[in-house]
């Protein structure tokens, strides 16, 4: 994994499979405040891959910013993506509110698909929700869903889990609140995609306790390509997988002859060719470009 960049006036103190963590650095520094920078990786089944993704980075974090604008009754973590961010990072970083983040990862799922596709064939519900009889890959769900999982560590699968869970896990208010925020997000983002010709199939947020204000805020990012399902509406198909606006065409390279790689295996997963890098990267731009409407320079 790529190393974090060193950045003046701040300290680095954790890397994700995508983002560095910084806190800022002094005698008279915030302590209620956190960089969030979005780096150019990129991983698949739970690899943080050598090859990076030019400008994933602030893809992501531009996409962010524009649906935090987008929801802007529902208060998030954001401070300033300008002022204070050092140069080295502009455009890609963030300087949020330090949250106290709740150890669940709230997803909302209006279609059927992935994990929660296996879960129903095997059992007819998807964490516990049940669901009508003959569905299929793709299948619309309305209303939306609340799916949530439990958080892993890097490179460990997150565990679906019940409503229930998380109400041990957080109190049955703040399930409650973050079921219902979770929720509310997805129609509305749902909506606004719809209206571009994109099919928002599912969303994962992550929610943290603002000591500030008391409130439960959405933290870290929202309805990017790395954290979202959406699919071309005009290719929308069910009964079989849809063509999806993120890392797809890594995914089918690692999963096919030419890469040699072993999913089951520990081995690392090999660098990425060019051509599937720039397809990637292409992939990434047309879904920024098509939900917000504006050229990505």
């Amino acid at each position: 994994m790529s190393a974090a960049p060193q950045l003046q006036g701040w300290k680095h103190i954790y890397s994700g499979k995508v983002r560095d963590l910084y806190v800022p650095e002094g005698p008279d520094a915030a302590e209620d405040r956190v960089l969030v920078v979005a780096s150019d990786r990129i991983s698949a089944y739970d690899h943080v891959l050598a090859s990076t993704i030019p400008d994933k980075g602030r893809i992501l974090t531009q996409l962010s910013l524009w649906w935090f604008d987008q929801l802007g009754d529902i208060p998030n973590h954001v401070i300033s993506a300008d002022e204070g961010v050092p140069a080295e990072v502009a455009g890609r970083a963030m300087i949020c509110k330090k949250l106290a983040m709740y150890p669940v990862e709230a997803i909302a799922r209006g279609y059927l698909t992935g994990s929660g596709l296996a879960e129903y064939r095997t059992s007819q519900t998807v964490c516990d929700v049940p669901l009508p009889q003959g569905l299929v890959d793709g299948s619309r769900l309305e209303p939306a869903i609340f799916t949530p999982s439990a958080k892993a560590e890097v490179g460990e699968h997150d565990e679906n889990i019940n409503y229930d869970a998380v109400v041990t896990a957080v109190g049955a208010e703040t399930a409650a609140k973050i079921r219902d925020l979770t929720l509310s997000i997805y129609t509305a983002a749902e909506a606004i995609a719809r209206e571009r010709g994109i099919i928002l199939a599912d969303t994962k947020v992550e929610f943290g306790l603002d000591p500030s204000t008391g409130l439960v805020t959405l933290g870290d990012e929202v309805l990017t390509p790395d954290s979202s399902r959406f699919w071309d509406a005009s290719l929308y198909e069910p009964g079989k997988p849809q063509p999806s606006f993120d890392k797809q065409y890594v995914r089918d390279w690692l999963t096919s002859a030419e890469s040699g790689w072993d999913k089951a295996s520990d081995t690392p997963p090999p660098a990425l060719p060019a051509d599937v890098v720039e397809r990637t990267r292409a992939r990434y731009v047309e879904a920024y470009e098509r939900l917000t409407g504006k050229a990505f320079a």
